[in-house]
């Protein structure tokens, strides 16, 4: 028996990882029809078990630079008009050893699906940028006229979302959403492209001590994972009032800053943790203080988050005290 859709079909790349994984979830629940793209460079099955039979998903295990990507899913997929490319290479360490690489992939393959959604007419395309793009700016919040091609980025990870967001941004139908410290359920401690967040939690429920590095004064952005979601929906034009696409680069945060020593003390009190900190030496090439202006995508298209950080680490807890099968 064939497949109904009933909605046009989406496809979302990096579709087993953290946010990914979320993404299409929410997608399946408002009745569209999805089709998911991932290498496993980063993603894992475990992501995707909520909706892998699922009559509306299907997977394809392809990477993002694959020749002619969106004309093989289109052909398959003939209902496919939106595209939310989340896959890429996250760690900023793996950048660093590996340039050309992440140039490669974080960028290059991106202009590329992006050029082609255009010849396949293809409604919108919302990529996943990142608050590296800033590099190490000071002024805060960040405004997202800030990052330029005269920016100092302290990483090929953040130079080659700056030049993807820009080629997307350059498309009537391309928004880059420029991402802060994102948390939430599904977020690996053990990975080594966990945030903060989730090995904090990790640390605790073990009874080992919270690791902080420098003074812990640092300060984050930090925005739940389904708060991200429904920035996606707004920006491709499936959520709020409009319900049309739009283009340009978008910073998606909270707009309000926390520090790590606040965090993990907080995250010791849900907890339940009677533990200590540890506090290490301050890892170079770290960023001092990170807060995004975010009136610019509000304004647009009226999103605003809704899930504070307190009642954020308690959905987190909840998830990581889970029972494991």
């Amino acid at each position: 028996m064939s497949k109904i859709a009933t909605k046009p079909g989406c496809l979302v790349t990096g579709v087993a990882g953290f946010v990914g994984s979320h993404l299409v979830e929410r997608l399946l629940s408002l009745g569209f029809e999805v089709v998911g793209v991932d290498n496993f460079f980063s993603g894992r099955w475990e992501n995707m078990a909520a909706f892998i039979d699922h009559p509306h998903f299907h997977f394809y295990e392809y990477s993002v630079n694959r020749s002619q990507l969106l004309a093989t899913l289109r052909r398959l997929h003939p209902t496919l008009t939106r595209c939310f490319h989340l896959a890429a290479i996250v760690s900023v360490p793996y950048s660093m050893e590996h340039p050309e690489e992440t140039m490669e992939v974080n960028y290059r393959a991106t202009a590329d699906l992006a050029q082609e959604a255009a010849q396949l007419a293809f409604e919108s395309f919302v990529f996943a940028g990142s608050a590296a793009e800033y590099g190490n700016d000071q002024r805060l919040p960040l405004a997202e006229e800030y990052a330029s091609a005269e920016t100092v980025h302290v990483s090929p990870y953040g130079r080659a979302k700056y030049f993807a967001s820009q080629c997307v941004a350059e498309k009537p139908f391309g928004a880059a959403l420029r991402f802060f410290n994102i948390y939430g359920p599904r977020q690996d401690p053990a990975s080594p492209y966990s945030g903060v967040i989730s090995r904090f939690i990790d640390m605790s429920l073990a009874g080992r001590p919270l690791t902080v590095f420098g003074d812990g004064l640092q300060t984050r952005d930090f925005i739940y994972v389904s708060d991200v979601v429904e920035a996606y929906l707004h920006a491709a034009g499936l959520q709020g009032t409009s319900l049309l696409p739009f283009s340009g680069i978008y910073n998606i945060g909270t707009g309000t800053a926390a520090t790590i020593l606040d965090l993990a003390r907080t995250i010791l009190r849900l907890t339940g943790d009677t533990g200590s900190l540890t506090f290490m030496d301050e890892r170079a090439g770290d960023i001092r203080h990170s807060l995004a202006a975010v009136e610019c995508f509000k304004t647009k298209c009226r999103w605003t988050p809704r899930i504070s950080l307190y009642e954020g680490l308690q959905s987190t807890l909840r998830w990581a005290r889970r029972p494991v099968r």
